[in-house]
């Protein structure tokens, strides 16, 4: 079991900056490929981006590449997601999740664990 607590959201104004932590409870986070998710009301739950156990590698959906960055330390248990140049769509709550594998992949049925949740509002 892996227990997954985020931390960082808050309300930020367009152009501004927020980073995301999520913590994990379990010893062998390295085993886990980590990704950040988001939901906006009314909308499906969406991938942001996603890092290999390693942390050798990293993807981006289309909307933010260029603006985030997602990074994590293995031996804090500990995955990030610095947030850059955000704009008024980027308004959701943003998910950590955990999978048991090597590869971050998009599909969010292919993850195990997730955080509970974190709300980042960007107002125009």
């Amino acid at each position: 079991q892996v227990q997954l607590v985020e931390s960082g959201g808050g309300l930020v104004q367009a152009g501004g900056s927020l980073r995301l932590s999520c913590a994990a409870s379990r010893r062998t986070f390295s085993n886990y490929a980590m990704a950040w998710f988001r939901q906006a009301p009314g909308k499906e739950r969406e991938f942001v981006a996603g890092i290999r156990w390693s942390g050798g590698s990293s993807y981006y959906a289309d909307s933010v590449k260029g603006r985030f960055t997602i990074s994590r330390d293995n031996a804090k248990n500990t995955v990030y997601l610095q947030m850059n140049s955000l704009k008024p769509e980027d308004t959701a709550v943003y998910y950590c999740a955990a999978r048991n594998g090597v590869i971050a992949t998009m599909d969010v049925y292919e993850y195990d664990y997730w955080g509970q949740g974190t709300q980042v509002t960007v107002s125009s």
